[in-house]
């Protein structure tokens, strides 16, 4: 019997970022796919980025993961989403060639030390006599021992395609589903649910009319997800835009019980922020038209992905609805869209380090957690691969949602749990100005280090920028100028006769570091835009930095402040039952996780505060 440190069941995005990250930290990995061909496939549409998707990317890279260098290597359209508006908002995106996408993630897993492969699909896990992971079987019975498993099986577990009243089951187009699998998880007593997303139909370009379409080109200057990335790679294609209709509409609604969304066959959830075209037409009713974007799968593809318009509609009325939008009357439909159904475990079942609460060595990461998108997946990958990989010398470590969107994911996930397929925004971080996607490297990329997970090579180029950021920042802060003298060359301030830094001045509207070069002479073209932004940014929104960090100060008290493990939340007086239940559930570790459980007031938290205080020394908690 072969023997691994980790095993990773899954070659997805979560899958391919968990293996490369323990076998990074030094592990004995194995990772275990259907086949190679499907190694970091891009199941729904081709691209990575997006309005808070953009900074798990960035963070993810931070601590060299590999999915922010594959979207730059395979990127034909970069665009700063959100460039107008704050920086703490801003997402970058990049619209991805499918097969250059798959080439260089299936070159990168390939070269990856420490890493074996094996394309046999797992079929059951093995326990020892503690009922602790010890190992799995697969389908051709070779059977792989092993203390750590890292399930990333996506929408493989008992998923099933649904198009109009035709159902498929498959993990995805053209590939098998998880039965095996999801039987022996059944046997483990996890709470499991039901969610569904969605894809549209993919299009034949040359039978586009794109003369009848808005262009959209990609930004002329180019927001990269590595901080390693220096250059563009790829030519920039344009994306187009189009529209559906009134006529679209209704056909849609003659058709409406015919989609398996609304004929009932589908039970499970699907993603608020992204339905189906039924789902608009139907819960957007008042709304004339909704945004299609025409997505180019490649430089050498004739194949255009239609974003906007996922359906499980029968074929025939795809056909019907699709040559009623501008621009795609004579379209070509070369694969119609679909609805896939799949399994997803609880959760509120997992500690933040994402092993299970009822198995130990068993860790989940991606949509098998419930959430969506190939960002959220390869940000949990990261988190079950580092920790499967350092648990074995009885380490751990947890990302806090204060210093990165991956601990804001999994603390959601882990302490709320899910009622729908989770996405990424901006909105769920509480310090956005501090969470911003260019410092990810600031805020991660030393620990990353500390943890053996960031390389020699990595932190050099970070070291060197921080020494060049600590430089100018120096020089910033200690350059002063009076009123008096800023008036003089045009500059009206208050004059107040108050000297002011060079930092003070950025923090002013109409004072950017153009000006400041001018004002005090400092030659700062020697530096990178990259850390003349970073300055900039941090001058102008030091107040409410500021005003952050001393938020994150006080609630780093609560999160020192650990609740015993063995205590027995139903002693508790006052405490509802349903709050005795949640609490017991989900186990937090401290009283600012136990905050953020939905339910649990400040009178609760008070309550148990005090309990614990009360009972602590006496060891009376149980």
């Amino acid at each position: 019997m072969s023997s691994y440190d980790v095993v990773i069941v899954g070659g997805g995005h979560a899958g391919c970022e968990a293996a490369t990250t323990s076998a990074r930290v030094g592990a004995k990995t194995l990772l275990i796919s259907h086949k190679f061909d499907t190694i970091g496939e891009m199941s729904c549409n081709p691209a990575i980025g997006g309005l808070g998707k953009g900074h798990l990317v960035r963070e993810i890279d931070a601590l060299d993961g590999i999915m922010g260098r594959i979207a730059d290597l395979s990127s034909i359209q970069y665009r700063l989403l959100n460039r107008t508006k704050g920086p703490a908002v801003r997402g970058p995106r990049a619209q991805s060639d499918r097969k250059l996408y798959k080439k260089h993630m299936q070159e990168e897993i390939g070269n990856t030390t420490n890493l074996d492969l094996l394309f046999d699909p797992v079929e059951d896990l093995i326990f020892d006599n503690d009922k602790q992971i010890a190992g799995v079987t697969c389908a051709s019975g070779k059977k792989i021992s092993t203390k750590k498993v890292i399930i990333t099986t996506g929408t493989f577990l008992n998923g099933l395609i649904h198009l109009g009243d035709k159902t498929i089951p498959a993990g995805r187009h053209g590939d098998s589903p998880s039965i095996g699998l999801a039987n022996s998880l059944y046997k483990t007593g996890f709470n499991i649910g039901r969610l569904k997303t969605g894809t549209p139909a993919r299009l034949d370009k040359n039978t586009i009319d794109f003369t009848k379409l808005e262009k959209q080109y990609a930004d002329d200057e180019h927001s990269y997800f590595s901080f390693l990335t220096k250059k563009t790679h790829n030519e920039q294609l344009p994306c187009h835009m189009t529209y559906t209709n009134e006529s679209v509409h209704n056909i849609i609604q003659k058709n409406i019980t015919k989609s398996a969304i609304y004929s009932g066959k589908i039970s499970g959830t699907g993603p608020r922020y992204c339905p189906s075209v039924e789902d608009k037409v139907v819960k957007f009713a008042d709304k004339l038209r909704h945004q299609i974007f025409l997505e180019p799968e490649g430089l050498d593809s004739d194949l255009i992905y239609p974003n906007g318009i996922s359906t499980s509609l029968p074929p025939e009325v795809q056909n019907e609805f699709i040559s009623k939008i501008n621009g795609l009357e004579n379209a070509k439909i070369v694969r119609h869209g679909y609805a896939i159904e799949y399994d997803f475990i609880d959760p509120q079942e997992l500690y933040q380090t994402l092993e299970t609460k009822k198995i130990k060595g068993l860790y989940l990461a991606g949509q098998i957690n419930g959430t969506t998108g190939y960002e959220e997946a390869a940000g949990q990958g990261l988190v079950a691969g580092l920790n499967a990989a350092i648990s074995l010398n009885n380490k751990e470590y947890v990302f806090s949602r204060n210093d990165s969107y991956i601990g804001v994911m999994i603390d959601d996930l882990t302490l709320k749990g899910v009622t729908e397929p989770y996405r990424m925004f901006t909105s769920r971080a509480e310090y956005r100005l501090l969470l911003r996607a260019d410092n990810a490297d600031l805020r991660l990329t030393e620990t990353g280090h500390n943890l053996g997970l960031v390389g020699s090579y990595r932190f050099k180029k970070y070291s060197d920028k921080k020494e060049n950021l600590d430089k100018l920042n120096n020089i910033v802060k200690n350059q002063y100028v009076t009123p008096n003298a800023l008036s003089k060359i045009g500059i009206q301030i208050n004059q107040d006769g108050k000297k002011r830094s060079a930092f003070d001045l950025l923090a002013y509207p109409n004072i950017d570091m153009k000006k400041i070069d001018k004002i005090f002479g400092l030659n700062l073209k020697q530096y990178s835009r990259e850390i003349l932004d970073q300055i900039s940014t941090e001058a102008h929104y030091k107040g409410y930095i500021k005003k952050q960090e001393t938020e994150i100060i006080s609630l780093t008290k609560e999160e020192k402040f650990e609740i015993p493990n063995n205590i027995n939340y139903g002693l508790i007086p006052s405490l509802s039952t349903e709050i005795v239940e949640k609490l017991t559930k989900i186990k937090p570790k401290n009283l600012s996780q136990a905050s953020r459980i939905d339910g649990v007031t400040p009178a609760a938290l008070s309550v148990i505060l005090s309990y614990i205080k009360t009972k602590v020394k006496s060891q009376k908690l149980a």
